[in-house]
């Protein structure tokens, strides 16, 4: 473990778990004459100007000389045009990627962090900020509400954590830094975080007293986490494709599935999901296998080539049987059978792009984003792409779905969030 990883709890282990249990500076360089490029851009947006006769406000003038010149050339600055913006509102005040975000649960708030070292909390209905996070050093990678809205939690790359009270004007009630990390996410019952580590260890703090349990680590990152819809257990991927089963209140793990299974995952584990009767896993990986477990252990391969997964999700309650999705980089989504374990359909598309997030939609939909800024619906029965939304210009890095208001919240490599109302 680091040395600053916190001691095993000095309290004892059911006063901890009662909460839980009872809700059961690189310089650019330009080729060539830079006076040159810069005249090429200033002819090339004038033409834009004229053709389209709408002008450009300052942030997009911003976004297209960034994205050309990270690389691009004259014609990624085109590319960098969406061909139309359906969102509702979008934010513009990061000035890098924006990596995380969340929508609170009964509030019209949203939060997003990025690549700037802040996070902002700010009104998804006229984009106003109502609080600015400054206190990090480095990328604001993962960000969440508590369950019922009371606090809020930011962290970063180096593994600084905050956690502020909203209710009581954003104060801030506990902070740590646990090193370099991976993901950070509330239980969806209890003031309790979680956060999964560089070095491999899973920390589990009680909010706001910080009283600390560690799920313990092998040196393997641990990448990807999903919690039990019970919220008493964490199932956890680490980096060379290992896989465990955690029992939160012992600390015990319940399945050990090692890279060298031939079962299992032999690169890193990059996505989770868990179906409503904690009875079935599916993980995703870098290695190209999506693979089914039960707790006793793996269990089938839904999927096996060569593209790296990135997203997959288990169970849908609108559908009459168990489906399960996955979403690969070379832009492929599939649903499954589960209890049969065999593929249903391949979701249309006529422009595939990387997958880089999934939800379940409503009335049995798949909301993806992609690479390239795109977000896609398909109905999971058929298959079938029903509308895409666009806006973004950049990959998608982020998607939260609110069901209850029909509102979608995206996050981009293009430094902006934007808010979307879904079709009905």
């Amino acid at each position: 473990m680091r040395n600053n990883t916190p001691p095993t709890s000095p309290y004892r282990n059911d006063e901890f778990d009662e909460e839980i249990d009872d809700d059961d500076d690189e310089e650019l360089i330009y080729v060539g004459d830079a006076d040159e490029v810069i005249d090429d851009l200033d002819e090339h947006l004038n033409r834009i100007r004229r053709e389209q006769n709408n002008d450009f406000d300052e942030d997009d003038e911003d976004v297209e000389l960034m994205g050309t010149a990270s690389g691009g050339g004259l014609d990624e600055l085109e590319n960098m045009i969406p061909e139309r913006d359906d969102a509702k509102l979008t934010f513009k005040q990061h000035t890098g990627s924006v990596f995380c975000c969340a929508l609170h649960p009964t509030d019209n708030l949203a939060v997003t962090g990025g690549e700037d070292d802040k996070a902002f909390v700010w009104n998804i209905e006229t984009g106003e900020i109502l609080f600015e996070i400054q206190d990090h050093k480095d990328s604001v990678v993962a960000c969440g509400f508590s369950h019922d809205g009371v606090y809020l939690a930011t962290a970063d790359m180096a593994g600084f954590i905050q956690v502020f009270k909203v209710t009581q004007n954003y104060k801030k009630v506990w902070e740590f830094l646990m090193g370099d990390l991976c993901w950070m996410q509330w239980h969806q019952f209890a003031y309790v975080l979680l956060a999964g580590s560089e070095s491999g260890e899973v920390y589990i703090w009680r909010i706001p007293s910080g009283d600390c349990k560690v799920l313990q680590g092998f040196g393997e990152k641990c990448e990807a986490a999903q919690l039990s819809s019970d919220g008493k257990k964490l199932a956890a991927g680490y980096g060379d494709g290992s896989f465990k089963l955690w029992d939160i209140r012992s600390c015990s793990s319940i399945l050990d599935v090692k890279s060298d299974d031939t079962m299992g995952h032999s690169q890193n584990i990059t996505c989770i999901a868990i179906d409503r009767e904690n009875n079935l896993i599916l993980t995703g990986s870098e290695d190209g296998k999506a693979v089914l477990m039960r707790q006793t252990g793996p269990i089938g391969n839904l999927v096996s080539d060569n593209s790296p997964i990135e997203a997959v999700l288990l169970d849908n309650n609108e559908f009459e049987i168990k489906v399960g999705i996955v979403g690969t980089l070379d832009g492929k989504v599939s649903v499954w059978d589960i209890a049969k374990q065999t593929m249903r359909v391949e979701c249309d598309d006529p422009q595939p792009s990387g997958i880089t997030r999934l939800l379940w939609g409503t009335n049995c939909t798949i909301i993806a984003g992609a690479l390239g800024g795109a977000i896609k619906v398909w109905d999971l029965r058929s298959g079938q792409l029903k509308y895409q939304l666009l806006g973004h210009v950049s990959d998608i890095q982020n998607l939260v779905f609110d069901k209850n208001r029909n509102i979608l919240l995206s996050v981009s490599d293009d430094k902006t969030a934007k808010i979307f109302s879904l079709p009905t």
